[in-house]
């Protein structure tokens, strides 16, 4: 992945080690850092996806900031580098 297209973030997570309701994903990101320094705290994770990439995978989320901002992260597990992919707008998610 371009590192100059996209930079990597610092994230806080928690590795589930067992199953619990309140952990739904294995990895769960609580808080990023961009290289600007500008910080977030994740509210509710929209979406995730796993997807194959060489010998590894690249693990995908939507995740909603407690400042309703909405943000495509991906971390690699080859080398387990968090990337931020793009802000996403809120008018692409069906709002109930």
């Amino acid at each position: 992945m371009n590192p100059q297209k996209f930079p990597a973030i610092n994230v806080l997570t928690v590795m589930r080690g067992f199953q619990n309701r309140r952990l739904p994903h294995q990895i769960t990101p609580y808080r990023f850092e961009t290289q600007d320094g500008r910080r977030f705290k994740v509210k509710t994770i929209r979406q995730t996806h796993k997807e194959r990439v060489g010998h590894g995978f690249h693990i995908h989320y939507v995740i909603q900031t407690e400042e309703l901002r909405f943000f495509h992260l991906v971390m690699e597990t080859e080398t387990f580098v968090w990337r931020i992919i793009q802000e996403v707008d809120d008018e692409l998610f069906f709002h109930s």
